[in-house]
């Protein structure tokens, strides 16, 4: 691809700009209402657009801080004025910003017809399709697998109640995640280390359970969490080899 380099460059710019620059006095001046509030974002939108203008060094190229500070303040006024703080405002806040980089690269930068071959070519790799389709496998569909398979073991005692809400949940996307992508990369000694750092994380737990069944459902859970994901990575590595 050619070009990447830039879009390397404007991804940089952002990063720098929303996480390294962005001080706690910036962060809470954001959020206050009226002028003073749309002030705090024009500091910080300004902030982005001169990063991204020294990184990429077209110095005749002032569509690219014109557009990031016009979109950098109407996207972060629309998230502080109509989302809550929360990992799903985050998140989309994150992808919009990264969208507008994209976009300027592409309509700038890009060889357009490359990319779109690129693209295409992605598009119709099995490889990508079968990566696609297993990392999808360790959320939701492996989530209730798992619960339909355990369910029969569950403790009476309410075990649930006492954690976290859907804080087990969100554990086992994350293993399984991490674990497909250990055993596609061919790190398959990480998982290794992954289990033996759960083991520790719950050996408190489950060491002052009164009754073994807890000990046994954990174990059992953490046992099917972490072979549907072994079986799914081999899976992939063979069709990709």
């Amino acid at each position: 691809m050619t070009n990447i380099l830039l879009l390397l460059k404007l991804l940089s710019s952002h990063v720098i700009a929303d996480f390294f620059l962005q001080f706690d006095w910036l962060c809470k001046g954001k959020r206050e209402e009226g002028m003073r509030g749309i002030a705090f974002q024009a500091i910080h939108a300004l902030i982005h657009a001169a990063c991204a203008y020294v990184l990429v060094g077209d110095w005749c190229g002032w569509i690219i801080p014109l557009v990031i500070f016009i979109t950098h303040i109407i996207i972060d006024i629309t998230k502080v004025k109509w989302f809550p703080t929360s990992t799903i405002a985050f998140l989309i806040d994150q992808l919009a910003h990264i969208a507008v980089m994209i976009g300027l690269w592409w309509a700038l930068y890009a060889d357009q017809g490359i990319e779109l071959a690129w693209l295409s070519g992605i598009a119709q790799s099995g490889t990508f399709w079968a990566i696609l389709i297993g990392y999808m496998l360790m959320l939701k569909p492996s989530s209730l697998l798992i619960s339909m398979f355990i369910k029969g073991w569950t403790p009476s005692n309410g075990m649930q109640a006492q954690g976290m809400p859907n804080a087990g949940k969100w554990i086992g996307y994350i293993e399984r995640v991490l674990i497909l992508t250990f055993v596609i990369t061919g790190n398959i000694e990480a998982v290794g280390f992954l289990l033996a750092a759960k083991s520790i994380f719950r050996f408190g737990d489950l060491n002052k359970a009164r009754e073994i069944k807890i000990t046994e459902y954990v174990l059992l859970g953490t046992l099917a969490s972490f072979s549907i994901a072994l079986l799914t990575g081999f899976a992939i590595n063979m069709y990709i080899h």
